[in-house]
């Protein structure tokens, strides 16, 4: 069954309001607690790894919008661009603010203690992202194919998301950080069950 295009409006505006309360929560955390985290903590590590998870998800849907014409898939696409360079931004602005470096010599998901796990294939970094050679034929594909490859990468995209913000919400000791991975958490979990209804429409799998 087609979601109502406003439907996914909906849902990004209200990530976005959570995005600009959290925003505001910042100055009331840093207002309670002067104290930062190391450069080694899960804190750190969330914020580091998510940054670069999240970047992928934005040049993903950047390039699906330019291979169909399907206004759901282009819709969704966009806002998920949108609201994932949004909280790109914050977490790389807490580092900034933290004092701490963007990059890091260890592992990937270190911090979850993952990081012998982090294959690092063809540009498979951390779970759920899309290989270089993935990301290479999304940029060949067109019309319906496209966007189930789209779906398909991004759901699997969304579900290391996933694992990784409940990674921070059990392990993070910043309480705005852990707070911003609750609503990734909720808001991912809702998208994935709004891909996999579009690739049903789609006869296809997740």
């Amino acid at each position: 069954m087609r979601k109502p295009a406003g439907w996914i409006a909906a849902v990004t505006a209200a990530a976005l309001v959570g995005a600009g309360a959290i925003t505001y929560a910042v100055a009331e955390d840093g207002g309670a607690d002067t104290s930062v985290p190391s450069a080694d903590s899960a804190d750190a590590g969330f914020a580091r790894d998510m940054a670069v998870h999240h970047q992928q998800a934005v040049e993903m849907s950047y390039i699906v919008r330019d291979r169909t014409t399907d206004e759901d898939v282009r819709r969704l696409a966009y806002d998920i661009a949108q609201t994932q360079a949004n909280q790109r931004g914050m977490l790389l602005g807490w580092l900034t603010l933290w004092g701490l470096p963007k990059v890091s010599s260890d592992p990937p998901m270190t911090w979850m203690g993952m990081g012998d796990m982090s294959d690092g294939e063809d540009g498979a970094l951390m779970p759920g992202m899309a290989t270089d050679a993935e990301m290479r034929k999304l940029g060949t594909l067109n019309g319906k194919a496209a966007e189930v490859f789209y779906l398909q990468l991004m759901t699997d995209h969304h579900k290391g998301g996933v694992h990784m913000a409940e990674g921070c919400v059990a392990k993070c000791a910043v309480g705005v950080e852990k707070r911003l991975a609750q609503g990734m958490v909720d808001a991912q979990e809702s998208e994935i069950q709004l891909m996999a209804d579009m690739l049903k429409e789609r006869g296809a799998k997740p």
